[in-house]
């Protein structure tokens, strides 16, 4: 049986307001997840890994993730003045928050404490930016030559074949 932990942090993770305490791990709270069932998920933070539990079309996942696989701590601003303290992961939806709040003194400090617990570096405020455009899928490349026949060599069929005539041959005979 998995050892059950209790909520933590001052404010549930669906309140306007998080804070979750550092000092505290391992912590278990809910957070928002748009493309899981109900729209929210599971997550646990102990000291060596984070685990993430939801359930999408009616099959529960967990995904078991190592610390030291994040990027780093860093804020992310959501509205207006609030800014969310976050575990940064390259992939987005792995990003786990661990504090909202409109106090960037209190957001520096819990900033510098997460990133000592789990030591990853802190991140710069990312800016919003538009998204990469995407790249081609036909291009010129695909047409020459088939996948499995780029890896082999093409014959010189330009060259005849040398053919040794007036020699003596070793052949093995029974």
């Amino acid at each position: 049986m998995r050892r059950q932990t209790q909520p933590s942090g001052i404010n549930p993770a669906g309140s306007s307001r998080l804070r979750l305490d550092p000092l505290s791990l391992p912590l278990c709270f809910s957070a928002r997840d748009v493309r899981a069932d109900g729209g929210v998920r599971q997550v646990e933070i102990h000291r060596e890994r984070v685990v993430l539990r939801r359930r999408i079309a009616g099959m529960r996942m967990a995904v078991n993730v190592r610390v030291s696989d994040f990027i780093g701590i860093g804020l992310r601003g959501i509205d207006g003045e609030a800014q969310m303290l976050a575990l940064i992961h390259r992939d987005p939806s792995l990003t786990i928050p661990l504090g909202i709040s409109a106090d960037r003194e209190e957001l520096d400090a819990a900033s510098a404490m997460w990133s000592e617990i789990f030591g990853l570096p802190q991140l710069p405020e990312e800016k919003r930016r538009e998204p990469a455009a995407r790249r081609r899928r036909r291009n010129v490349i695909s047409k020459r030559r088939p996948r499995f026949l780029v890896r082999r060599r093409a014959g010189d069929t330009a060259r005849e074949l040398s053919v040794h005539r007036g020699e003596r041959e070793i052949i093995a005979r029974n």
